[in-house]
């Protein structure tokens, strides 16, 4: 269970990005579609987004007996995760983190791919992380084309 710890903390870890980078005066004044959800709506969302992730890293991990390329993928994925807010709302740069979040919809989706041969579980708990991952890029697609 310990190792769990580590996944839970490493998933703090980035989740603390969404607490430093706040989305603040500027990100109110941009034009946003709108679809865009409340602002409550996200925490809630990423709370039990981060659980699954957390969680399918440590099945990973306990099903590839350690390191093996969907936990790669998946720390690669994690570290995108933690950049993203600081592209969108440390930097305001929107193009950035559209580029991220391409990125880290591809390494959501390699990381289903690469874990259903260790830990089904994993994959699935995968697949409402990747369709949030979607809906975000979406967003965030359309907040960079209303804002030239």
């Amino acid at each position: 269970m310990w190792s769990l710890l580590v996944f839970v903390l490493l998933v703090v870890v980035a989740a603390s990005s969404g607490a430093v980078f706040q989305t603040g005066a500027w990100y109110e004044a941009l034009n946003k579609p709108t679809w865009t959800p409340p602002n409550w709506l996200f925490p809630i969302a990423w709370t039990i987004l981060y659980l699954m992730i957390a969680i399918a890293g440590w099945l990973v991990w306990k099903a590839g007996g350690g390191m093996s390329a969907a936990i790669v993928i998946w720390g690669v994925g994690l570290v995108l995760n933690a950049l993203w807010s600081y592209f969108m709302f440390g930097r305001h740069d929107i193009t950035l983190a559209l580029f991220d979040v391409i990125g880290l919809w591809l390494a959501t989706a390699a990381f289903i791919v690469a874990a259903w041969g260790l830990d089904a579980r994993a994959a699935y708990l995968f697949i409402p992380y990747l369709a949030w991952v979607s809906f975000a890029a979406a967003l965030n697609f359309e907040v960079w084309r209303l804002n030239p």
